[in-house]
């Protein structure tokens, strides 16, 4: 039967996990040891345990399937809370193992002793220890499953010593769930819904990663009501392309007229989104979808819940839905949503290709044009995402993941490694800021290990710029947030990557078209204008203080991109007169 290292690496093997992502060492020996001994699992050996729990996160996201990453006792395991913050909040399936001190210790004040299975409830979903060879296969099976199917993150702790012990009984062949169920809502609700939306003379849409697989759905609704289309950032993957009602995003990176629309609407229909800065939501007039109970009414107050997952309720309710006629609203907002592309491009755009030091815009505007249709981005939080959700244009083929609801640093880099590890065959590419890399700086050490061809753009502005911004719109000066420039290329390139420094802007494409083609990882190093974000002179003090609920400022009011070639081709579909 072997010990229960042993079998607690072949239940993972019966979920389907190809590998988990840790530092060996101390009561972790044992599992490293059964992974090696065991064929169809490797161990991916990472620089900093939180840098395997955010890989595990993108694995399990760009796969669907359980991830897993572990941490040895004390300090091993407690740097993994970071990754796991952010897999389970994302909703992501991963299992991490928390490695414990021998069982006879805890309860003494031993070296390394915590207690893992208090420090992890609050960013998992089951946390509960092994502590007797009896209680496996059944307690990790339990913990796969919960992470599968809630999904979300599970802990098992683990004691070394329990680890070398020899199982009691065989493990046996056991069937994980695989698919979830589509969760229809009630009849009485589909009926309310209708009659809403039949009622309202101005719906308008609010999307978030909850319209997964419902594009087609959400596009017919939106026809059938004439309402503009409007997502958060997690939704925009889903929701934006091929989407002629598209009116931008809202929130503190909205761009385009979703503010405007949202606030205008008759009846706001919020689609599979948990949006949390209630302050741009209407606060009245309002249903949400979704297929999270607990969820429905959380941000705003509703005048109808319904539950159900999106594409099952707006399936059941399209055919109570008549035909709108009155497209002036929609139009309007449109018309908008166009204008305000315009003017952001006007303001931020102009000589921007001959513009020293470069535009970020323009970096993630070139790097958008050049990438794969099916790539994969990872994005550093801050300015970065400012970046993506402006200018990586969705297709319903890339993907783009990032720490978007827990709001870590240093995801990108990390995230990239479990993207690319999942999908081999895919391009990845990290956009990371220098704030964020330097973070975890260690992890190039593990691209470069595993030969990773993982493609790092560093928006290398010396300078903490979400963190700047944020300061000015409080009104205050901007302190602490400044760095001496570093030469992340050069760096790289000591650690065995090949790397590109990018001084000018025009340089820029033919770079980043040579490094995208680069077979293994490739660094490249752009200098930007940490500048690009400040507050024109123009803007008074009183719509500084107004910024977060107001959502109007030019500075992050606009998205350029191909998002306004979009724009001005719905805006040529409006029927004229």
């Amino acid at each position: 039967m072997g010990t229960v290292a042993e079998q607690f690496v072949e239940v993972l093997r019966q979920a389907g996990v190809g590998r988990i992502y840790g530092v060996v060492g101390d009561s972790l020996n044992p599992i490293v040891d059964a992974v090696r001994r065991t064929d169809g699992i490797e161990w991916v050996q990472v620089r900093n345990e939180e840098a395997g729990a955010f890989a595990a996160a993108a694995e399990a996201q760009i796969t669907g399937r359980l991830a897993v990453c572990a941490g040895s006792c004390g300090p091993g395991n407690t740097h993994l809370i970071q990754g796991l913050f952010d897999a389970h909040r994302s909703g992501a399936p991963v299992l991490a193992l928390a490695s414990q001190i021998p069982s006879p210790q805890i309860g003494t004040d031993f070296f390394q002793e915590t207690h893992p299975e208090r420090l992890f409830v609050e960013c998992s979903g089951f946390c509960e220890v092994i502590g007797t060879a009896e209680q496996m296969p059944r307690v990790l099976r339990i913990a796969v499953q919960r992470a599968i199917g809630d999904p979300g993150v599970s802990v098992v702790v683990l004691p070394g010593d329990v680890a070398q012990l020899r199982a009691t009984e065989e493990a046996g062949p056991h069937d994980f769930l695989t698919e979830h169920g589509t969760l229809h809502p009630p009849a009485d609700q589909v009926a309310q819904l209708a009659a809403a939306l039949n009622d309202a003379e101005k719906v308008m849409l609010f999307c978030g990663a909850g319209t997964r697989g419902a594009h087609a759905e959400v596009m017919e609704l939106a026809a059938r009501t004439l309402a503009p289309v409007g997502h958060a950032l997690r939704g925009k993957e889903w929701i934006q392309y091929d989407n002629p009602y598209d009116v931008g995003m809202s929130g503190l990176l909205g761009y385009g007229a979703c503010y405007e629309a949202m606030q205008e609407a008759g009846l706001v229909v919020l689609l599979g989104t948990d949006f949390p800065y209630d302050e741009f939501l209407p606060g009245a007039r309002t249903i949400q979808v979704d297929h999270e109970a607990g969820s429905l009414g959380r941000r705003t107050p509703l005048d109808l819940a319904v539950h159900g997952d999106v594409g099952a309720t707006l399936r059941a309710v399209l055919p109570e839905v008549r035909q709108k006629e009155d497209r002036r609203y929609l139009d309007k907002m449109l018309e908008r949503h166009l204008k305000s592309l315009d003017t952001v491009v006007d303001a931020y755009t102009r000589d921007i290709e001959h513009h020293v030091p470069i535009h970020p815009e323009y970096v993630a505007d070139v790097l958008d044009e050049l990438a794969d249709d099916d790539a994969i981005f990872t994005v550093d939080t801050g300015m970065c995402n400012v970046w993506a959700a402006r200018y990586l244009t969705p297709n319903g083929r890339r993907r783009v993941i990032g720490s978007f609801k827990h709001g870590s640093m240093a995801n990108a880099l990390p995230h990239a490694i479990g993207a690319q590890l999942g999908a081999p065959d895919r391009q990845v590419v990290s956009l990371s800021g220098d704030g964020g890399l330097s973070m975890l700086l260690g992890e190039l050490l593990t691209v470069r290990t595993h030969n990773l061809p993982v493609k790092i753009v560093v928006f290398n502005n010396s300078s903490l710029g979400m963190v700047k911004l944020e300061m000015l719109v409080d009104g205050l000066p901007d302190f602490g947030t400044d760095y001496p420039f570093t030469d992340y290329a050069a760096i790289a390139t000591a650690m065995g990557i090949e790397a590109m420094t990018v001084r000018s802007p025009s340089e820029v494409r033919k770079t980043l078209s040579t490094a995208l083609t680069v077979p293994g990882p490739c660094l490249i190093d752009v200098v930007t204008d940490p500048n690009v974000l400040s507050i024109p002179p123009h803007i008074t003090g009183e719509q500084v203080k107004g910024f977060a609920k107001a959502a109007g400022k030019v500075v992050l009011s606009g998205g350029v991109g191909r998002m306004i070639d979009m724009a001005r081709a719905n805006l040529r579909n409006i029927p004229r007169p």
